[in-house]
């Protein structure tokens, strides 16, 4: 039994070559630009207080049509995938100046792939999903007759892209993507705590199925709640911070990443523009951004211009050695496109964006670092964070923490925020963990208005000095 071609759901009003020729006529005279085609589809679940609360399933389909001269673009987009339609989105390409030097060379070609072409949605029958969301609830609930609350969420999407240039250029992707979330409030003597864990990455829903992967998410999210409960209100000050490995990579992300962007660094916005090849932090951090990792949430086999994605070192031993590029960037910069042109969706155009940003492990025992702090506080895991491209400064919320006294850790603690800059943040770390990992596939980046998915980690790592936002007298 032969597969459908999952293409077919983008070729149902125009055929392949018919938008071979409308990308041949109208991006022909631009420096650089792509007809995008899309077909998505998603669902999410919403299981509160015991019952189904929520079943969405949602399909689009549409185009972006994207010219580009010079640091000028012309964007156009439909949900409408025909020749008509391409033809009227073409009248804003008309606005652009013509062509003055040679076209944009196409993208390089891979037979990589980072995840199966295969759609979530269909595989899993819509009652096993409801009863997996039933089975999770009951399973949290038996845990802890403090309970007295979970929320899961399970959800999931499958786009199918063909991105056609000038010159009869198609590239092609599918992309699943899977999650889980379960949220536990836990309530002892009139006080309320909450926890959360959340998984995935692109693939199935099979492992999201299994049992040990689902009881371990909620054992996670029950002992975040249940340590939150005994927590005490965070001190105040300059300190030594521990920060954990995996999911604290988001400070990384936030406070670093977006400044070594692409965009923000050819307008010199970034406090990174124009300091390459300059020390930017100190000796044994290495920061990478990996798209072509099998099976992460951030990671993707082409980007969206088409471009082969990649491993792109950022700093290396504190030295600061590339930026994040998109084919407009690079161009203007006189840089290599690194695979990291990504957008929303169809409706939108795209920019350079992070995939899984990470820093590599270094030498030092985790339980090292924290015994070199005599009074600090432990950052295990974050909730929100803000950050500001051009200083670098950033706030975040710490979602689960500890006070560190002595060299030990001690009792948690609640409503500690970190406050910093990045640039400064990496030139204090005094101590980085062997022990990297990766977050579990839950990561969403916002940048531009545009959402996509993201990935995030680090090892372990002792930061020198950071102010600590919190309550304690």
């Amino acid at each position: 039994m032969t597969t459908p071609d999952p293409r077919r759901f983008l070729y149902r009003s125009l055929d392949p070559d018919g938008a071979r020729a409308l990308a041949n006529k109208h991006l022909s005279p631009c420096d650089d630009g792509e007809l995008y085609l899309q077909y998505s589809a998603s669902e999410a679940f919403g299981f509160d207080d015991g019952r189904l609360k929520t079943a969405d399933y949602h399909t689009s389909s549409g185009f972006g049509l994207r010219g580009v001269t010079g640091e000028t673009t012309a964007f156009a987009h439909a949900n409408e995938i025909s020749e008509a339609a391409i033809e009227r989105a073409a009248s804003t390409l008309k606005l652009l100046d013509p062509r003055k030097a040679e076209a944009a060379l196409p993208p390089a070609r891979t037979n990589q792939a980072m995840y199966g072409a295969e759609d979530p949605l269909a595989l899993v029958p819509f009652a096993k999903k409801v009863a997996l969301c039933e089975k999770i609830d009951a399973a949290a609930r038996a845990r802890d007759p403090r309970i007295c609350q979970v929320s899961v969420t399970l959800a999931a999407n499958w786009s199918v892209i063909d991105i056609v240039r000038a010159g009869g250029f198609i590239a092609s992707d599918v992309r699943p993507l899977v999650r889980l979330g379960i949220s536990i409030v836990a309530e002892q003597n009139g006080r309320r705590e909450s926890g959360y864990f959340g998984l995935g990455g692109r693939y199935l829903y099979g492992r999201l199925f299994e049992d040990a992967e689902w009881n371990r998410a909620i054992d996670i999210a029950l002992g975040q709640a249940l340590t939150n409960l005994e927590s005490v209100a965070a001190p105040a000050g300059e300190m030594p911070v521990v920060l954990g490995p995996g999911w604290p990579g988001v400070l990384l992300h936030e406070a670093i990443g977006h400044g070594l962007e692409g965009d923000f660094n050819r307008k010199g916005t970034s406090a990174f523009s124009g300091r390459l090849g300059e020390r930017v932090a100190a000796p044994g951090v290495t920061v990478v951004d990996d798209g072509a990792m099998d099976l992460r949430r951030g990671s993707l086999t082409i980007d969206d211009e088409g471009t082969p994605t990649r491993r792109t070192t950022l700093i290396e031993d504190g030295i600061l050695k590339g930026y994040l590029q998109d084919r407009l960037n690079a161009r203007l910069m006189g840089m290599e496109p690194t695979g990291n042109g990504r957008r929303e969706s169809f409706a939108h155009a795209p920019m350079p964006r992070m995939t899984n940003t990470f820093m590599l492990a270094g030498k030092d025992d985790p339980d090292d670092l924290v015994s070199r702090v005599k009074d600090g506080i432990f950052a295990k895991s974050f909730g929100g964070g803000q950050v500001d491209i051009t200083s670098g400064k950033f706030v975040f919320s710490c979602t689960e923490a500890y006070r560190i006294r002595g060299g030990k850790i001690a009792e948690p603690i609640k409503g500690a925020t970190l406050i910093g800059d990045g640039p400064t943040v990496l030139t204090r770390v005094t101590g980085i963990g062997n022990d990297l990992a990766l977050d579990e596939g839950i990561g969403v980046c916002g940048k531009g208005g545009q959402s996509v998915p993201a990935g995030v980690g680090q090892p372990t790592l002792l930061v020198d000095g950071l102010t600590v936002g919190g309550t304690a007298a």
